[in-house]
């Protein structure tokens, strides 16, 4: 249970960090790299699985795959994009800060759930590939997002 509530409380810091981050980049105009980064980063979460204690069956890392790509579809509809003095920049969504707190709540709701017929280790897999997937495909949408914003810009400066 120590566990339970201590990764708990370390994903409620990441969430509020996260928000405090988001905030502060929408002040800058957005980028290919900015889109592309985060998820790279998070993707060296992946060498858990060479601990053995960390492993799931198949089955498991395409259930947590899907769901992770069901719950980007909120983020997906909140983040959006506009063009001010010719550069892009993300709107800060008002919907954000709820968006991520209640998929964190859901998390902690699931995470509870699940703790007392699949250990820990293989709960902390299966989340970090629901995040996982859940990033990728929102970031995938943000950057085509951002790529038909800046082929306009680049359509209206040409004219």
């Amino acid at each position: 249970m120590f566990w339970i509530i201590l990764s708990t409380i370390g994903a409620a810091c990441m969430a509020t960090l996260m928000v405090f981050m988001r905030l502060r980049s929408a002040k800058k105009p957005a980028s290919v790299k900015k889109i592309i980064l985060p998820p790279l980063f998070m993707s060296t979460g992946a060498f858990m699985f060479i601990f053995p204690v960390f492993r799931i069956e198949w089955s498991q890392v395409i259930e947590a795959l899907v769901v992770g790509v069901m719950f980007s579809i909120v983020l997906i509809i909140g983040s959006k994009f506009e063009i001010k003095q010719n550069d892009i920049y993300l709107i800060p969504s008002k919907s954000f800060i709820f968006i991520l707190f209640g998929l964190l709540t859901l998390r902690i709701i699931l995470k509870l759930a699940f703790s007392g017929t699949i250990s820990l280790y293989e709960t902390s897999g299966m989340f970090f590939l629901l995040a996982f997937g859940m990033i990728i495909s929102w970031r995938i949408a943000m950057l085509i997002k951002y790529k038909k914003l800046e082929k306009q810009l680049k359509y209206s400066d040409a004219h």
